[in-house]
């Protein structure tokens, strides 16, 4: 079901500062007066993914989307010695936590696809409630496991 919600040009600006332009490694979206996706906040290209976490914890009652440009190592195919090099992935998450109003979630769970729709080239999209969904080590063991 479509939520009517639409998503704001910076929205869609800030999404290629990331993916081409590599100047920022996240993006966390919101839901302005229940009809555009905008931009929250952005992470600086040199923050971690734990310092992405600390971010996403100030909103445990509240739901968001957030784009993380995440490295991971992968082997590279045709060597012999296969030696693993680091690449970005980009991954679309929709942040609703069991705390969060449920008015709430329901708009935002409409709203994913969207977003979706807008932002092209994401590599894995993640839909979770809890950190452990978001932990760094769940992301990467999805990221294994390939795209979308």
């Amino acid at each position: 079901m479509a939520s009517g919600v639409t998503v704001s040009t910076e929205s869609k600006t800030a999404f290629d500062e990331v993916k081409k332009a590599k100047k920022f490694r996240y993006i966390i979206y919101y839901i302005k007066d229940e009809k555009t996706i905008d931009v929250e906040a952005k992470g600086e290209r040199d923050t971690t993914y734990e310092n992405f976490l600390s971010t996403l914890d100030q909103y445990k009652t509240e739901c968001r989307y957030c784009v993380f440009d995440f490295p991971v190592s992968v082997a590279v195919e045709g060597s012999e010695k296969k030696p693993d090099m680091t690449v970005d992935r980009l991954v679309l998450m929709s942040w609703c936590p069991d705390s969060s109003p449920v008015k709430q979630k329901m708009l935002y769970s409409s709203s994913f696809d969207a977003l979706k729709k807008a932002l092209v080239g994401v590599y894995k999209y993640i839909q979770a409630c809890d950190f452990e969904e978001v932990a760094e080590e769940a992301i990467n063991e999805s990221l294994k496991k390939g795209g979308k």
